[in-house]
């Protein structure tokens, strides 16, 4: 039976390796994968998937206004697995449709992404799949600390925190670090305990 599938995390966990590892293992059992990233993600390259440790793979792009149900239903046949990253910058609408592929299509749907920013606040799609897949996995990273991260933190080129801005700003290692709920909350001018 198949199922929508969450694998979040904070920055730097391992996420788009682990995703680029579920689809070597469907492939290498000769089943059909389709992988998608956001079309405005091209820090590696437009149409590719990659890791900070070398691995990559060709996907789709999507974007705000690709309907993943319709281009199931219409299109494709003998897909064994979806597997989407940066799968926080998905609408509303585009999880909703990603059950439909579950629940309708009976195709499983692998996501991977963050579940908040770097203010702490949640990603749209994050909020809903958390929301709407049936299993939950927490890919687990450190702070500088050992603590377990679960914050991301945007920094500027000399490392100094940054606590406004548009939520999307495309980054790896050079623009957020991963931190524990503590170091992340005492970079918070604005945290007021009564």
């Amino acid at each position: 039976m198949a199922k929508l599938h969450f694998y979040y995390s904070a920055m730097n966990a391992g996420k788009t390796t682990t995703l680029l590892q579920s689809d070597y293992n469907y492939r290498e059992r000769g089943l059909q994968t389709l992988l998608f990233t956001p079309d405005f993600d091209n820090r590696y390259e437009e149409g590719w998937i990659a890791s900070r440790i070398g691995l990559k793979s060709p996907a789709i792009t999507y974007s705000s206004e690709f309907n993943f149900f319709a281009f199931f239903k219409n299109k494709l046949k003998g897909i064994s697995c979806i597997l989407i990253d940066e799968a926080h910058f998905l609408t509303k609408i585009q999880v909703k449709q990603l059950c439909l592929i579950v629940d309708q299509l009976d195709i499983p749907v692998l996501t991977y992404g963050l579940r908040t920013d770097f203010k702490g606040e949640p990603f749209e799609g994050s909020k809903y799949l958390l929301a709407l897949a049936e299993h939950l996995i927490e890919i687990k990273t450190i702070c500088h600390c050992g603590r377990k991260a679960i914050m991301n933190q945007r920094v500027d080129s000399e490392g100094n925190v940054l606590l406004e801005g548009d939520q999307v700003e495309i980054g790896g290692n050079e623009r957020y670090i991963s931190l524990c709920r503590k170091h992340f909350l005492q970079n918070e001018k604005c945290f007021i305990v009564d």
